[in-house]
């Protein structure tokens, strides 16, 4: 690990200026014949100004989920050729990449990482693009960025983001049961984390077991990376507290509902502290960010499963603005129609913020307040629509 020392500024001139709003380019998912979706895709990065950045012989990290096995959420991979195209292009050097889980899985290691990735389509043949694991073979590469902001003296960074020189952010825009929404804050903070940075964003929110509804099955013990869980006397789950690093694996993998998370209190240190973790890959490099609002699953695609989608598939937003595109996203999915056979209907959502009727104990707005404040940008933005 190499520490990197790093004056304390704002992401980009972009994010400074919260005194009028940043341009959030959108085009929606209508095509017509010669302009299908990957056309579309291009077209409004372009618009959006994706060509201003000097990308000649610069090493691009394309900033991507590259999907837990099993879920089928995830960015389809003919977008993401298309944008490694789009670079190319430009004069960039794109590779894609992500860091390991710090949960058990299919991606908490870089050989099982990359078997995911190839199995979802995600290698050179399809994409045009190899896949680099930014956080090395045990999740134990990584930079360590100082930030010195409210939660993170320093943020632990993986070492292939940390040494790119333009950070290119593909999102699926979906739920997540800890941060409310998943969008480009998430895939960037979190997603650029390494397995001990994971750990540090993750430090304050620890699960707790049901035990009227534990039946003893084993697969949290089998599942915990750390050994935290064992049985009690009445042979049902518990937690050794001074072990749990709350990952919240247990939460995933228990299909009786034995095993919650415990957000109250914790919920907004979390975004904040993915919004801090976002700042210190962003800032002092170009950045460029698209958001599919696809599919819109009610959670992450770090589950194994990808439940049926809140909303209609709405389109393609793109900006140099993390915060707004974040922002300009979730009031999208919050006008669009709900989908009555989603959770949403499970639930008897009539009208109003779909993320919190999903994760009534999440708080999504803590990480863009957050984000704001420590000058990765606004909230405020116009969206400029192209046909």
């Amino acid at each position: 690990m190499r520490r990197i020392d790093a004056e304390h500024r704002p992401v980009s001139d972009n994010a400074t200026r919260t005194d009028r709003p940043s341009k959030v380019w959108f085009t929606d998912i209508r095509t017509r014949p010669g302009h299908g979706l990957l056309d579309k895709t291009e077209a409004v990065m372009r618009a959006a100004g994706v060509a201003n950045i000097d990308f000649k012989d610069k090493f691009v990290a394309i900033k991507m989920h590259l999907g837990e096995p099993g879920n089928l959420a995830y960015l389809r991979p003919n977008y993401v050729a298309r944008v490694v195209r789009l670079i190319r292009d430009l004069g960039g050097r794109p590779f894609l990449t992500d860091c390991n889980t710090l949960y058990k899985g299919g991606r908490s290691n870089a050989i099982d990482h990359l078997q995911s990735a190839q199995e979802n389509g995600f290698n050179r043949i399809a994409v045009g693009a190899d896949v680099i694991i930014a956080d090395g073979l045990k999740g134990t590469d990584y930079r360590e960025i100082p930030i010195h902001l409210k939660h993170c003296a320093t943020a632990k960074i993986g070492t292939a983001i940390a040494d790119a020189d333009i950070i290119v952010s593909l999102t699926h825009f979906k739920g997540h049961d800890q941060a409310g929404f998943g969008g480009t804050l998430k895939n960037i903070g979190m997603g650029s984390g390494s397995r001990g940075g994971k750990m540090q964003m993750h430090s304050e929110s620890k699960p707790r077991i049901d035990k009227t509804r534990c039946t003893g099955c084993g697969t949290c013990l089998r599942s915990c990376p750390q050994g935290a869980i064992s049985w009690d006397e009445y042979h049902k789950a518990s937690i050794d507290y001074s072990l749990c690093i709350g990952c919240g694996q247990c939460v995933a993998v228990c299909m009786y509902e034995a095993a919650k998370p415990v957000f109250r209190g914790t919920n907004e240190a979390l975004n904040e502290k993915i919004a801090e973790y976002a700042y210190a890959v962003l800032r002092d490099k170009p950045s460029f960010h698209v958001s599919f609002i696809m599919n819109v699953s009610p959670n992450c695609d770090c589950w194994v499963v990808n439940d049926a989608a809140i909303v209609p598939d709405i389109g393609i937003a793109a900006s140099f603005d993390p915060v707004a595109l974040d922002q300009a996203c979730v009031d999208l999915v919050n006008s669009a129609v709900a989908q009555q056979n989603s959770v949403l209907g499970d639930k008897h959502y009539e009208h109003g913020d779909k993320f919190a009727h999903v994760h009534e104990d999440t708080d999504w707005e803590s990480q863009l307040v957050h984000g704001e404040e420590i000058g990765l940008g606004t909230r405020r933005y116009q969206l400029v629509t192209l046909k």
